[in-house]
């Protein structure tokens, strides 16, 4: 009997230190939380931030962005995160509610926009713009000029990096490499559309793209302006129609997320057809659940715009 309770004893003691000292789990790596409210700069984050960040699209997929009003839940979501990013106040109109209610010591708000060369919201003059806006007024679609885009790229990565120091050389690094493919991308448009028939958008709605087409020496007549919401009075279709026919214009251009209704109707008025053209602010359900990138958008629109002017 002493001998078996000797060797109880003796095994006994050898289990104790396991059972006494359970090993802990490793800490789990917190990532840094940011929302963004529109696609690029959805897109942005997760280019520059790879795996260290978790970032979240305020804006639905599918939603086309004008029409966007934020909800409790909304606000909510950014006062979790870490950091807040919008495009520029004439954009996200209501970027500055969310700001007021979201704590500041926890929410860092930042406006991609600063430093961007920014344009009026009424073009050059070629556009037909019925609904003009207010004096001063800009156009809010500025990542479509690839130069701001880079340097929407470098406010965000400098906010990241401000916000999560320990991968401040990630962030940065990443944020380099980005803006060197979208200097490879300018360098796409510039080349492919150099020489080619027509340098004249045709647009069947509002026109979100005049940092694009004034980057590369295009014109655009558009049904309405910035806004998408304005509707184009019985004189303008017919005056695009007119210039569809008079300068032998096969293609008219709809934005992506928006009925191409009216611009159906304008070109078939004109004996031309539609092409698709995204501004970017958002994508499609499809494509979001896909991962589209957005330089696979621009990649995109450049084909259309290709076949629409009839470049070589």
């Amino acid at each position: 009997m002493p001998r078996i309770l000797l060797l109880i004893l003796l095994f006994g003691g050898l289990f104790l230190p396991a059972c006494s000292k359970p090993e802990s789990a490793p800490p789990v790596a917190t990532k840094l939380q940011v929302v963004t409210s529109l696609f690029p700069l959805y897109d942005f984050v997760r280019q520059i931030g790879g795996d260290q960040v978790e970032v979240t699209l305020l804006l639905p997929p599918g939603v086309e962005a004008h029409s966007f009003d934020p909800k409790p839940d909304d606000i909510l979501r950014v006062n979790r995160a870490g950091l807040f990013i919008y495009t520029h106040k004439a954009m996200e109109v209501w970027a500055a509610t969310i700001a007021q209610s979201v704590d500041p010591a926890r929410v860092t708000i930042v406006d991609a926009s600063v430093g961007a060369q920014l344009r009026p919201s009424s073009g050059d003059g070629d556009e037909h713009d019925d609904h003009a806006h207010s004096p001063g007024a800009i156009d809010p679609h500025l990542w479509l000029d690839f130069a701001n885009a880079q340097v929407m790229v470098d406010n965000i990565a400098a906010a990241m990096a401000s916000k999560d120091p320990a991968h401040r050389d990630l962030y940065l690094a990443n944020a380099a490499a980005y803006r060197d493919r979208l200097d490879h991308l300018d360098a796409a448009y510039r080349r492919s559309l150099t020489d080619c028939k027509k340098r004249t958008l045709l647009q069947g709605g509002h026109f979100a793209l005049g940092y694009l087409t004034a980057r590369y020496g295009l014109k655009y007549h558009a049904a309405a302006a910035v806004n998408p919401e304005a509707e184009p009075t019985a004189a303008t279709m017919a005056a695009l129609v007119k210039q569809m026919r008079r300068d032998d214009l096969r293609y008219l251009f709809s934005e992506e997320l928006v009925s191409p209704k009216l611009a159906e109707t304008i070109a078939k008025e004109g004996g031309g057809s539609v092409l698709l053209l995204s501004a970017a602010h958002n994508v499609s359900k499809a494509d979001f659940e896909r991962g589209i990138t957005f330089i696979e958008i621009m990649e995109r629109n450049l084909k259309n715009l290709q076949i629409g002017l009839e470049c070589r």
